[in-house]
């Protein structure tokens, strides 16, 4: 049985993305796919297949670097096989709750702003935020996960989240 976004699995193998990262990809996918249609039920219009596509593509970039840049390196093999803007997007700006070009710099990366804008784009950023490995964590792990993080960054994940989840009915208090 096919899932949603199946079509792209070819193009993480191409690029020479190790199992693993496929493995991890597919669940991005089923996670991103699940708060979408969550979005979905409220009556917020949200493109099924750029998500999809963009959650089992979102790591191609992983083929080349296991470093920051793969996000970057991930566009820029999805712009090199045709794909839609929209998706190559999703890709650039999945890591965290996005990037803004001075945290980038001191990555040693292009200093250029890479924070979702979409829809899609937040939503494909989230699933990957909740997912380590193949493993679903819990609100409670994620936000633990944050602890690492300054404050600003710690504020830009929890918006994220929170804005997800009001716009889904998930919200809490």
């Amino acid at each position: 049985m096919c899932s949603p976004g199946d079509e792209y699995l070819s193009f993480l193998a191409d690029a020479g993305c190790d199992p693993g990262v496929i493995e991890h990809c597919k669940t991005v996918r089923d996670v991103a796919l699940r708060i979408a249609s969550d979005i979905i039920r409220t009556g917020v219009h949200v493109a099924l297949d750029r998500v999809a596509a963009g959650a089992i593509l979102h790591d191609i970039g992983r083929s080349r670097t296991h470093g920051m840049a793969h996000a970057d390196e991930g566009g820029d093999i999805c712009r090199s096989k045709g794909l839609d803007e929209a998706i190559c997007r999703i890709v650039e700006r999945h890591i965290g709750a996005g990037l803004y070009a001075d945290e980038r710099a001191r990555f040693g990366l292009s200093a250029v702003d890479r924070i979702p804008e979409t829809l899609e784009e937040k939503i494909v950023a989230h699933a990957d935020n909740l997912v380590k490995g193949t493993r679903v964590v819990s609100r409670e792990e994620f936000v633990a996960s944050l602890q690492r993080f300054d404050e600003p960054v710690r504020s830009r994940f929890l918006d994220l989240a929170d804005e997800l989840e009001r716009l889904s009915g998930a919200y809490r208090d």
